[in-house]
């Protein structure tokens, strides 16, 4: 068994636990992605900052996405 299968096996295996983390503690997580992206675009000089907004929504989707719903990010 490889390192990959690993992983998977283990997220597999927690993905409801880290769906219902994110379920709660969204607003959370949502301003760690936007200071983890500042703190890129800080020290680049803003060089890639269309990129690193690319990630930093990949990352929301991806996350948002774990419980079949889209109702954890974006929402006011």
């Amino acid at each position: 068994m490889g390192i990959m299968d690993k992983i998977t096996g283990a997220f597999d295996q927690n993905k409801d636990k880290v769906s219902d983390a994110v379920d709660q503690h969204a607003d959370k997580i949502e301003e760690g992605v936007e200071k983890a992206g500042d703190f890129i675009d800080d020290k680049t000089g803003g060089k890639y900052a269309d990129q690193v907004d690319q990630g930093q929504e990949k990352v929301k989707e991806g996350l948002d996405s774990l419980d079949g719903q889209k109702d954890d990010f974006g929402q006011a």
